[in-house]
């Protein structure tokens, strides 16, 4: 029983299984050429469009940089604590970056950054 079963595994007689092998034809090959160019085509436009519209941004498209009555009130105080000046413009039009010079200003004590916020026309002497 084992010889034969021996013998199987070593003598495989089986004829291997040939598959059909189909030609394509030169005008399907370059059908199917085309068809992958068009779509490479197609894919480098699209990426081409974002890019240029991510870098043309129209106002409507801009974020918005306006401040939440709490940091328009944090910022008040921050100007405040600068005695020399004072607001020049309406609290509604701070944006972020005029919060984080006056932070950056209460930490540091770098009077050129009171100086760009003058001449942006955010603060003023009083």
């Amino acid at each position: 029983m084992l010889k034969g079963f021996l013998d199987k595994i070593l003598n495989t007689n089986q004829k291997p299984v040939q598959k059909e092998v189909k030609s394509i034809s030169h005008e399907e090959v370059e059908a199917l050429v085309e068809a992958r160019l068009r779509e490479h085509a197609a894919t480098i436009e699209q990426s081409v469009n974002e890019k240029v519209n991510s870098a043309v941004r129209t106002p409507d498209q801009e974020e918005d940089y306006s401040l939440t009555p709490k940091q328009v009130e944090f910022a008040l105080s921050l100007i405040a604590k600068t005695r020399d000046f004072e607001l020049a413009k309406d609290p509604d039009t701070l944006t972020v970056k005029d919060l984080n010079r006056l932070i950056a200003f209460n930490k540091f004590k770098n009077k050129g950054i009171l100086v760009n916020l003058v001449k942006k026309g955010v603060l003023r002497k009083k």
